[in-house]
């Protein structure tokens, strides 16, 4: 088989791992006694909700996700709305507030449950009190410029938000909430993915401080007071409001290996996966990954071609001058080797 090809064949695998017509249907609730209320944010987002009406066969009580602009997919029961990526707007600060007035008020018997997928953090940028979106806005920009990693972006996130790091599923209580999320961040913590707005945050203001600190943020002073004083704490884990929480991961960057690496071996060609959590900036990501490429097709070390190296993460990319900065997905695929023996 030609490379290009069979790179391409693995890539769709990979992709197909993850769309939600084929991750969510096994993993629907049971109904609830009470009330279904769906949630959701992420880029992703709207096509989990679409997929999860062609799947139910009950009630759906009400619904709202917020997903990027350009990623909207049509529902019949659950309301999309569109808002910003990667730098929030108003639109997301709006849906944010809507979704929490959706969820409050519900009983024991109701369920929520939370459709979430990467992006979530910019698409719920609602401030706390005091806090204006224009300042989160500056925020946003910094972190994204300066190299921070996704999980130092979403610990500063989440202790300056009210809907993220756990507030989102207090809000919910004493309903049930099941998250069904699409993981996006390396290593699958749930407090990364969207800055978990349903599951409890180990990390603390005085976390979220020393990273603004170590890349040199200037923060307004009353962002510093939420920090230092602990006014902007997170929900953390073992908060009763969390005790009729689950959270579910559908799909991983883990899984997405798995499958490109299942159609190599299908086609001959030894898969060997590395990492599924590579981080760290761009530019000496893709140099390693070439040098590891090149051994292999000039030494046969570490392994023997043909085969494939195989790896995910998220690295980024520090901004200086003008630019815009984000982080960018990797899953990449290199062949090993020059020849098919």
């Amino acid at each position: 088989m030609d490379p290009r090809n069979l790179l391409r064949q693995m890539f769709e695998a990979a992709v197909q791992s993850a769309r939600p017509e084929y991750c969510l249907r096994e993993n629907l609730p049971e109904p609830p006694k009470g009330r279904l209320v769906v949630i959701g944010a992420g880029k992703a987002s709207a096509a989990m909700a679409r997929a999860f009406e062609d799947a139910w066969e009950g009630e759906i009580s009400a619904g709202l996700v917020v997903t990027r602009y350009g990623y909207e997919v049509p529902c019949r029961r659950i309301e999309v709305a569109s808002a910003a990526h990667p730098v929030p707007d108003r639109a997301g600060s709006a849906a944010a507030a809507r979704m929490l007035d959706l969820v409050r008020g519900l009983q024991p018997e109701d369920l929520v449950l939370c459709l979430i997928s990467g992006g979530g953090s910019a698409l719920l940028p609602l401030p706390l009190p005091g806090i204006t979106l224009e300042e989160k806005q500056d925020l946003s920009r910094e972190l994204l410029k300066c190299g921070a990693s996704i999980s130092e972006i979403n610990c500063v996130r989440r202790h300056l938000s009210a809907i993220k790091g756990g507030r989102l599923a207090a809000a919910c209580y004493p309903a049930r909430v099941l998250t069904l999320a699409i993981s996006d961040v390396p290593g699958d913590a749930p407090a990364d993915i969207a800055s978990g707005p349903t599951v409890g945050d180990a990390t603390t203001c005085a976390d979220a401080l020393a990273i603004v600190e170590r890349f040199r943020i200037a923060l307004p002073a009353h962002l510093r007071q939420c920090l230092t004083s602990g006014g902007g704490e997170s929900v953390k884990p073992g908060d009763p409001r969390l005790a009729g929480a689950e959270f579910r991961l559908v799909a991983t960057p883990q899984a997405a290996l798995e499958a490109a690496a299942l159609v190599a071996k299908e086609a001959g060609v030894t898969p060997h996966i590395l990492s599924d959590r590579i981080e760290g900036e761009s530019r000496e990501v893709g140099k390693v990954m070439a040098g590891l490429a090149l051994q292999v097709a000039r030494r046969r070390q570490p392994f023997a071609p043909p085969c494939v190296l195989l790896s995910g993460g998220e690295t980024t990319v520090t901004v200086r001058g003008n630019g815009r900065g984000a982080q960018r997905r990797v899953p990449a695929g290199a062949f090993g080797g020059a020849s098919r023996r």
